[in-house]
């Protein structure tokens, strides 16, 4: 009985509600942020760019949400370890998902969210595919049990968290153009 409650709280998915705005990017995951720092991501940034990453605990809500409005332009699933989401090479060596997002606001301008699988989650079951356009705050993913979310974003955006802070998925403001 305790398991079936626990399941039913662990896979719950409260409505979206993203806040309006030009120029936003709200929170894929629900957790904390415990990571922000510049990094150079090749595979769909192509360059420098903000990593913000979010840890999520097995407590905390597993639906991921678009970050902006656009297209997904860029989608690459890796199987790899399931090592602790709490350890930073965890992107680099899990499972992980790529997503890539070309912006609806800004033409050319691209977002990327990297959900990654711990030592828990064994499956991240992607909700879009290549192609989709998506409104800001759409779902995107389920990420099964303990795991990580990685926001990339353009150098020229002012990042509005700080690590330690508490992030609801598609309601948080992370960043905003600048």
């Amino acid at each position: 009985m305790l398991f079936a409650v626990f399941t039913i709280y662990f896979f719950r998915d409260p409505e979206p509600n993203p806040p309006s705005g030009p120029g936003l990017v709200v929170s894929p995951g629900h957790g904390k942020v415990d990571a922000i720092e510049q990094i150079t991501e090749g595979q769909f940034m192509g360059g420098p760019c903000h990593r913000v990453s979010t840890f999520l605990s097995v407590i905390d809500v597993h639906v991921q949400h678009a970050p902006v409005a656009g297209k997904i332009v860029y989608f690459q699933q890796t199987a790899g370890q399931f090592l602790s989401a709490l350890k930073p090479e965890s992107g680099q060596r899990n499972e992980n998902v790529l997503l890539g997002f070309a912006s609806a606001e800004t033409p050319g301008e691209k977002i990327g969210v990297r959900l990654i699988a711990g030592v828990l989650a064994r499956r991240i079951v992607p909700f879009v595919w290549m192609g989709d356009d998506l409104k800001r705050g759409d779902r995107i993913s389920l990420i099964q049990f303990g795991s990580r979310c990685d926001l990339y974003l353009p150098l020229h955006y002012k990042i509005k968290v700080k690590p330690g802070d508490k992030v609801v998925g598609s309601h948080t403001v992370m960043a905003a153009k600048s």
